[in-house]
């Protein structure tokens, strides 16, 4: 049965420029030049240069755009000139370009091959029938980019018959598969980290003790050698302390990721760190700003101006001059927004980094990391006025250069702990001491997680072990066995 009902919403609608403001907050330093000079290109109406370049109204006569429309007739505005079913673009969008542009705005492009086009190049001149370039092909679209081929040949055999209409056995598959295991860098196309090591060590030679044993410990006792069960791999290969030692240093030369020797140029890991805020500290102070040095300063064309102000003054031709007022106003519009979105981010950026600078202080003087207060998004936002996930906008993907280095504005975030006596620490404290005891602790007989909360606690920090456990996972610290040397 269909029932009928009236139902009232209270939603809040971003205007463009809010939405704008939102996307350029999260853009770095890099990112924001490459945004700003694809704006400069597709808008005509935006230009290099400052306000104060432009020729005042006093020496030209002419009417400056301002807040208001250009005309000042009182007979009629822009308005008159639309219907209202007639709403121009940029009223429905939140800028004028496609995301894909926007992506490869934020990328900057680099030269090179990647890892899948040097596989497929390195193939291409091995002895191969079609069928089996084919399926190499197809083999090697599926190795990721660490290296590894993660899917079973079974299922690739099923895809290649289904999407590809070529019928394959997984013989067939695995034959082409030890040709591009043979391939650079070794290791490549392993189905596991075991198989991955192996074919790296059968390049090497054997005829060198440490390498035969490095790789008889990994082809025999992987289980072992993983869970660092040294004393059980003596005993059944029946190696020395040191011969043992020098096959497992052969193996930690081994690359675990052989995909990873390729750098993608299209990798944001790949670029180098630009600090989007410079910090100088002096006895007078601290000088806090932005990097701004390669940001172009911004403004109206002056000649869109004048196109606009002659089109509004036209009263003959209404009509006909509808469509290049729309055109001239949305490109006009969209580059008001534009500037006002870039100062805006600006000053959003300078008030939540001075806030931080205050927050901390005390660490900045020196960049003692026992300074650092404990610090949360909340308390910035508080500190600011703004809303907490504006902060966190700003702190993403954003560096500061310091006295004492370059860091990311995550850094100084942290939740706090109390101490015996009271006093809140950040948890950063409480992981420096973790890395300085695992650091320090004998290798033999590494820390477990309840000898480190047995330490913190008579440290005064009370902690739970799992808190503990968390906090060295944060570390990428192993668990005690296997950190375990011989």
């Amino acid at each position: 049965m269909l029932n009928q009902k009236l139902q009232q919403k209270l939603l809040q609608k971003l205007s463009p420029q809010q939405i704008q403001m939102i996307k350029l907050l999260e853009v770095p330093t890099m990112q924001i030049e490459q945004r700003i000079k694809k704006e400069l290109e597709d808008n005509p109406a935006l230009e290099e240069g400052s306000e104060e370049e432009i020729i005042s109204n006093e020496d030209t006569g002419e009417e400056e755009f301002g807040e208001d429309d250009v005309n000042n007739d009182d007979e009629f505005t822009l308005d008159d000139y639309m219907d209202d079913d007639d709403i121009p673009d940029y009223r429905l969008q939140s800028n004028n370009y496609s995301r894909d542009d926007e992506k490869k705005a934020e990328i900057p492009f680099s030269a090179g091959s990647t890892f899948h086009e040097n596989l497929e190049s390195q193939l291409s001149l091995r002895d191969l029938d079609e069928k089996q370039k084919i399926l190499g092909e197809y083999i090697i679209g599926n190795i990721d980019e660490d290296g590894y081929l993660r899917r079973e040949l079974a299922n690739i055999v099923d895809d290649l018959a289904f999407l590809q209409n070529i019928s394959t056995t997984e013989e067939e598959l695995e034959e082409v598969l030890r040709v591009i295991q043979d391939l650079e860098p070794a290791g490549t196309g392993a189905r596991n980290l075991r198989e991955c090591l192996l074919l790296q060590l059968s390049r090497k030679d054997h005829t060198h003790p440490s390498v035969a044993l490095a790789y008889t410990i990994i082809d025999q006792h992987f289980e072992e050698f993983s869970k660092r069960h040294y004393d059980k791999i003596m005993s059944k290969t029946q190696a020395g302390e040191e011969e043992l030692k020098d096959a497992i240093e052969e193996v930690l030369r081994l690359n675990p990721k052989p995909g990873g020797v390729y750098s993608d140029p299209f990798s944001k890991l790949a670029q180098p760190v630009i600090p989007d805020f410079i910090l100088e500290h002096s006895e007078d102070g601290f000088d806090l700003h932005l990097n701004s040095r390669n940001l172009p300063e911004l403004r109206l064309s002056s000649s869109y101006r004048e196109m606009l102000q002659d089109y509004t003054r036209d009263k003959t031709s209404k009509k006909e001059m509808k469509d290049a007022i729309l055109f001239v106003k949305q490109k006009i519009d969209s580059a008001k927004w534009f500037i006002d979105a870039i100062k805006q981010r600006q000053n959003t950026l300078l008030l939540t980094m001075n806030a931080i600078l205050e927050y901390q202080k005390e660490y900045f003087v020196e960049g003692d990391e026992t300074r650092l207060k404990p610090m949360i998004l909340k308390d910035v936002a508080e500190m600011t006025g703004l809303d907490i996930s504006t902060v966190s906008r700003v702190a993403n993907s954003k560096y500061i250069q310091t006295h004492f280095g370059i860091f990311p504005l995550k850094f100084f975030f942290s939740e706090g702990l109390q101490t015996d006596s009271g006093e809140e620490v950040s948890t950063r404290e409480i992981k420096r001491i973790l890395q300085d005891c695992v650091d320090n602790e004998p290798k033999r007989n590494p820390l477990t997680d309840e000898r480190l909360t047995e330490i913190l606690q008579e440290k005064g920090y009370q902690i739970a072990r799992r808190t503990v456990a968390k906090y060295r996972e944060q570390l990428n610290i192993p668990v005690a066995r296997l950190r375990k040397e011989i």
